[in-house]
């Protein structure tokens, strides 16, 4: 699978960690950023990674940031995306079995190396149940379809 994967200054070494892991289990890795400690702005890696996986660039994202809180929001301003910001391998699964999650949001400060790596290699392997949530992951993108409790 084609993985995109983006951190700030807080969460790059989470970022080169997790990089590593995805290309040690066959995934081609798209690293976008950034690669140091110098102070940079989450939201323009957020949009870099929103972008990769709406272009069809990449199949799957990796956002990441000191809390994950607020990659999370920056991805998910393109309604292409469905971020989910995960701490344990229960949500990592229901994102992408009831929401179809295409990219996992972790806060490096919050989730320590080897949850971050269960977390992940549960998100990857975990499928979309669809039936009955693909009609309310179908809301998500596009809020002008009829709500059914109106």
């Amino acid at each position: 699978m084609r993985i995109a994967i983006a951190a700030d200054h807080a969460a790059y070494e989470l970022k080169a960690v997790l990089a590593e892991w995805l290309r040690d289990h066959g995934h081609d890795v798209i690293d976008l950023g950034t690669n140091g400690p110098e102070s940079v702005d989450y939201p323009d890696y957020g949009y870099k990674l929103a972008q990769a996986v709406a272009n069809g660039e990449a199949e799957r994202g990796v956002a990441l940031c000191g809390s994950g809180i607020g990659i999370s929001i920056a991805v998910n301003r393109n309604p292409a995306c469905r971020c989910a910001l995960v701490s344990e391998p229960l949500s990592a699964a229901l994102a992408r079995q009831h929401n179809d999650a295409n990219v996992i949001a972790m806060g490096a400060r919050l989730t320590g190396r080897d949850m971050a790596i269960a977390c992940l290699d549960t998100f990857l392997a975990t499928g979309f149940a669809g039936d009955r949530h693909q009609r309310r992951v179908d809301k998500l993108s596009d809020p002008q379809i009829e709500r059914t409790d109106a």
